[in-house]
């Protein structure tokens, strides 16, 4: 069922975000006067489709048939991207017979530069689009609610944190010479701003104020495991329980508060975690509240560390709650549209290049994209459609960069063709293709190998 969840929500994701790039080139080439001869969602052979001359049709057009101005709508074999076949253009389906007859009115090649470079940059300015429809939607349905503290509840035992010497109880006032005031930039500074990184923490500890540094190779690879710190006032609910386990037996039910484990008083989710997992085999008491009565039971973990329960960590400290209105939530979905899929992006690229995050940690391909999906629709709709515009920021982003077989690519050919007056040779424009769909679909491999080696 697991795995149904994943390629399900997978599908969905990929379906969405193709056909909100393609709608973009689609409508956009027909809006411009060109003749759209093929709308796609996946690649390769086609297995089924419409149009109104042969009507709806399974595999193949024939190729004597002619459709004129209508549009084949296909489904095709590999669920993996999608395309528009614009009549007199070149592109990833290298057809290039119409090369040997004359221009045609409604064909790509005989349109204005202007009209191209709407057509080519309409799947991009899609994906921002819905993008932004999402962030907006969130920010105007949901506000922004902010952990309003800074202090440390718990150190994860072995980590990076507790052997550089952070303590629960610490206040953070900086890391790497940056404010704080919420936990919201801490975990931001931790894994986004200072990626790879050596660390430096300003905290008050008993009234005072303390540096903490640590060097990079003791900061551990933070794409790959937690840093090691949480923010205090998180009690272990649970979210749910799993029949025939140690915890319901112990008639543990959800919505009940762990309060003591193994002869410890739980001040953190984590803390239960790492409790449950440090007395795998052992037979150990656990006390938990509900409706303001304590219980109590002998325990004992499974072998895989686990009692069979989802514990929820629920946050019970002060929170800041941020309201917008239709007009204010624009700007707000702006600024974390940009700050989340594009200034974050590039700084990304730019500590692959530094050597500072490892180039197969730093990129995920199908595999983790899948992953991410149905985790993210675990946490309910809203999260799932932040992780989609998420996801539909990024292929805007990819797809203009200048580089052959993408949009990005086109546009500055057709940007050459307007600064000198004429295009790209054709046999250049193929040769330029070519040899980028080719890199594109090693990279693409690459990544897949990538994604499949790191399954854990």
């Amino acid at each position: 069922m697991e795995l149904f969840n994943t390629i399900f929500y997978f599908l969905i994701v990929i379906g969405i975000l193709v056909f909100i790039h393609e709608f973009g080139h689609f409508a956009a080439a027909r809006l411009m006067g060109m003749r759209a001869e093929v709308f796609a969602l996946g690649m390769g052979y086609r297995l089924f489709g419409y149009n109104k001359v042969t009507g709806f049709t399974f595999g193949k057009i024939p190729e004597d048939i002619k459709l004129g101005e209508f549009t084949d709508y296909r489904l095709c074999a590999f669920p993996i991207g999608g395309y528009v076949k614009v009549a007199g253009m070149i592109d990833e389906s290298m057809d290039k017979n119409f090369l040997e007859t004359e221009p045609q009115p409604w064909e790509y090649r005989s349109k204005p530069v202007w009209k191209r470079m709407v057509v080519i940059t309409a799947g991009v300015i899609m994906n921002f689009l819905l993008a932004f429809a999402i962030f907006y939607s969130i920010t105007l349905i949901k506000g922004k609610t902010i952990t309003d503290s800074t202090t440390i509840g718990y150190v994860t035992s072995n980590s990076s944190a507790k052997n550089a010497g952070l303590e629960a109880g610490d206040k953070i006032i900086s890391i790497n010479n940056h404010n704080v005031n919420s936990w919201e930039e801490v975990q931001s500074n931790l894994y986004f701003e200072n990626l790879g990184e050596a660390l430096t923490f300003v905290v008050e500890r008993n009234g005072a104020k303390q540096t903490i540094s640590i060097p990079k190779d003791k900061v551990g690879d933070l794409t790959e495991r937690n840093f090691g710190i949480a923010v205090g006032n998180i009690s272990a609910e649970i979210n749910d329980v799993v029949a025939d386990k140690p915890a319901s037996k112990c008639g543990i039910q959800k919505g009940d508060v762990i309060t003591d484990f193994a002869g410890a008083h739980i001040t953190h989710s984590q803390q239960l975690t790492d409790l449950i997992r440090a007395n795998a085999n052992k037979e150990v008491e656990i006390k938990w509240s509900r409706d303001g009565k304590t219980l109590d039971c002998k325990i004992t973990p499974s072998s895989d560390s686990t009692i069979g329960v989802i514990i929820a960590g629920k946050y019970t400290g002060p929170v800041k709650k941020e309201s917008y209105n239709v007009i204010t939530a624009a700007p707000k979905a702006v600024g974390d549209m940009y700050y989340l899929g594009v200034e974050l992006f590039f700084k990304t690229i730019v500590k692959i290049f530094k050597g500072e995050v490892a180039f197969k940690k730093a990129i995920g391909g199908p595999v983790k994209i899948a992953q991410a999906s149905a985790q993210s629709a675990e946490g309910g709709f809203l999260s799932f459609i932040g992780f989609l515009a998420l996801l539909s920021i990024s292929l805007a982003v990819i797809n203009i960069l200048p580089f052959p077989a993408l949009d990005g690519g086109h546009f500055v050919m057709l940007m050459y063709e307007a600064i000198v007056r004429k295009p790209v040779p054709h046999k250049v424009q193929i040769v330029i293709q070519n040899i980028g769909f080719a890199i594109l679909i090693l990279f693409m491999i690459f990544v897949l190998y990538n994604d499949i080696v790191s399954i854990k």
